[in-house]
């Protein structure tokens, strides 16, 4: 069993849309969303697929984390989705709450048919079940309340 991390949620962008978070691991200088932007931004050979999902992002921010823009990733019970939609070999994560609330992941490149064949995008999928279940609990223990598009805590959490 890996070792707890702890991990804090992080406020990306507010708009009238759509909130966007990313969540941080203490001890991190940046944010899983921020990590993917840093891996692949100077990526000459994915750079059409990074664009696309950076294009995605932005639409996201003016109209909202609408259905059409994901392919569903993670289990029936979850709410993991991808970026992009369209065939792409670039992939991105995310927790999409409602259409209103995102939490950006981690991703990458996408070599085998699912990604439970890859450890390494496995892991990022993983990591947003697992914060999804947290805040359920928190919810239902009172440290996090979800409103229409905010998240409200002030908690780490252990992942």
């Amino acid at each position: 069993m890996p070792p707890m991390s702890e991990v804090e949620l992080i406020l990306l962008n507010d708009s009238d849309k759509c909130t966007v978070y990313s969540i941080q691991f203490l001890g991190d200088e940046l944010d899983e969303f921020n990590k993917f932007v840093a891996k692949f931004r100077e990526d000459s050979q994915l750079n059409a697929d990074y664009r696309a999902i950076i294009r995605y992002v932005e639409q996201i921010i003016e109209r909202g984390a609408l259905e059409r823009y994901f392919r569903n990733e993670g289990k029936m019970r979850d709410s993991v989705v991808a970026l992009p939609a369209l065939r792409s070999k670039l992939r991105l994560y995310a927790l999409r709450l409602s259409d209103k609330i995102i939490i950006l992941g981690n991703g990458g490149v996408k070599t085998t048919r699912t990604y439970e064949e890859d450890n390494v995008l496995q892991g990022y999928v993983v990591t947003l079940q697992k914060f999804e279940e947290l805040l359920k609990s928190g919810v239902k223990d009172g440290s996090v309340v979800i409103t229409e598009n905010i998240i409200d805590t002030d908690k780490t959490f252990e992942l």
